[in-house]
């Protein structure tokens, strides 16, 4: 017999759904099971489960169901005032510093010979040219060192790509490290483009949107580390990219925060590929990346694609919940133009930035033991005093499988000059590792924090990158430790260091153009004043190779 109350579950099903809108008639069997079971909390079904459903799941038997009022809210906030500050910065901030352009001009020079250098190497140059083989674009970027004439999304990876795969262009350390002439590779490749189409671009504006690339990626990297959460820094270079071609672009300001919202929200990336044992040369084309997907996103945005405007602050979903362990960045300095005037050149070696000081300490000890009748192989130890990032990044034990990881081992990059008096970008090939007393040597070689080197690295009014060699001789000698805190390429030796980044970029583009041309282009690089002036397309096609 049926129990008093319960009725069969095909007749309760036809019962409730007479009772609701057409939309909402769709009901299981299992549900209605469920919803007799609440309805008469005394009664039980031998083998059912007893549970507790919220009543907000049960349909209403008078009235349409509704959605209640703890949904998202879908009224648009304001703009993060972090996109809103980018943004003013660009489009209405004046660049006043003679020191800055200057500097500019410096650091333009040097990123176009990094490129170059970077084309003797197959590594590098078969990751180049268009995406289908042949493609040449009417008005198309052109590539320094190339024949290349490509779509100002391609030619930003193109030319990103080259300037960062030896590590040797311009550095700025802080919280977060990275290289802000990396967005050169965004800058050119749309400066180029645009002035191939009639528009009025000159050097000026290239240097400019460098000078606010460099400021807003460094600012934003003075206090908020993203290597600790496990992000690279290249996530910098896309936000800076972003923000200035966007105003090359002819974007406003409300665009220009929607287009670096963009650049937030996009994919990070990891920076496994610049630890072991995932070294590997992805690190020397992430910036490539990084730009050509700054100029997609600008251009998207100009076509009309809508930004986010709490990307960085929304709950649960925005970048500091999701990437930054809910922390907000911290702001030390308002943008101006310090990063630029305070900017790292590596001017003597292509070694990562927080070994630069070490390398340089090598190279004396290394005449030290020549003097002394001895050499590498009489070394019994060698200790390194370095500040915390070097240890963190570069202390690296073990085999070193291939160029990326080279260039990042700091015990490589001593070992090396001790033993043969030099570093070059042939230092790290396979051919060159292959010497068996470099691994021998390396396995000498320590590390210790200096902590005064730790400090003084974050010190705004010093930013050394301090470095001390001890090294000790099988005969028990040791020898006078040699001490260096800031590199060549610092502004404290920026007099000292000018004349070698000029010499560093004859010795890039002696590989690639005759006497003639090279006479030109360092003719029209040394005259500040017409460089200025000159015509954005004009300034590419003196690298063009035919």
């Amino acid at each position: 017999m049926r129990s008093p109350g319960l009725l069969p579950a095909a007749m309760l099903t036809k019962a409730v759904r007479a009772t609701l809108p057409l939309n909402r008639r769709r009901i299981s069997v299992p549900a209605v099971r469920t919803l007799s079971l609440l309805a008469s909390p005394n009664r039980s079904i031998p083998g059912a489960r007893q549970s507790v459903v919220p009543s907000t799941v049960l349909p209403s038997f008078s009235r349409p169901m509704s959605s209640g009022h703890g949904g998202e809210s879908t009224l648009r906030p304001e703009p993060d005032k972090v996109l809103q500050d980018i943004a003013d910065y660009v489009h209405n901030y004046k660049i006043n510093s003679d020191l800055a352009y200057e500097t500019a001009r410096l650091c333009l020079i040097d990123t176009i010979g990094c490129g170059l250098e970077a084309l003797r190497f197959p590594e590098c140059t078969k990751l180049l040219g268009p995406v289908v083989e042949g493609t040449v674009v009417p008005n198309g970027t052109r590539v320094p060192g190339t024949n290349y004439q490509l779509d100002p999304i391609r030619g930003a990876f193109n030319i990103g790509a080259i300037i960062r795969w030896l590590d040797f262009n311009d550095c700025f350390l802080a919280a977060e490290w990275g290289h802000p002439s990396d967005n050169l590779g965004a800058i050119l490749a749309v400066a180029d483009h645009l002035a191939r189409q009639g528009q009025l671009l000159t050097v000026h504006d290239v240097l400019e949107a460098m000078i606010k690339a460099h400021e807003i990626q460094g600012s934003i990297a003075l206090l908020n580390s993203f290597n600790r959460v496990g992000l690279d820094h290249v996530v910098l270079v896309k936000v800076a990219s972003t923000a200035v071609v966007s105003k090359l672009l002819g974007l406003n300001r409300d665009q220009t925060i929607d287009a670096v919202s963009q650049a937030w929200v996009d994919g990070q990336s990891l920076r496994t590929y610049r630890h072991a044992p995932n070294t590997g040369p992805r690190k020397a084309w992430a910036a490539g990346d990084a730009c050509s997907r700054a100029v997609n996103l600008a251009l998207m945005v100009k076509k009309g694609e809508k930004g986010l405007p709490s990307v960085l602050t929304a709950k649960t979903w925005g970048f500091y919940d999701v990437l930054f362990k809910g922390k907000p960045f911290e702001f030390q300095i308002p943008y101006g133009s310090y990063i630029m005037e305070n900017v790292l050149f590596k001017i003597s070696f292509p070694a990562e930035f927080h070994a630069q000081t070490a390398v340089e300490a090598a190279h004396i000890i290394h005449r030290k033991l020549k003097d002394l009748g001895k050499t590498a192989e009489d070394i019994k130890s060698v200790r390194i005093r370095t500040q915390e990032a070097a240890i963190r990044i570069i202390d690296k034990q073990g085999p070193l499988d291939n160029f990326a990881d080279r260039d990042h081992a700091i015990n490589y990059m001593v070992a090396y000059p001790l033993i043969f008096g030099e570093l070059t970008s042939e230092s790290y090939t396979d051919a060159s590792a292959a010497d068996p007393r470099i691994d021998a040597l390396r396995a000498k070689i320590y590390c210790v924090e200096e902590q005064k080197f730790s400090v003084e690295y974050h010190e705004p009014a010093k930013r050394s990158i301090g470095n001390a060699l001890l090294v000790e001789l099988n005969d028990g000698t040791v020898l006078d430790e040699v001490e260096i805190e800031y590199p060549v390429g610092h502004k404290r030796r920026r007099a000292e260091g000018t004349p070698l980044l000029i010499n560093k970029f004859k010795r890039h583009i002696s590989y690639h153009y005759d006497e003639v041309h090279q006479k030109k282009i360092l003719d029209t690089l040394s005259d500040a004043s017409s460089l200025a002036t000159m015509p954005v397309d004009k300034f590419t096609d003196l690298f063009v190779k035919a």
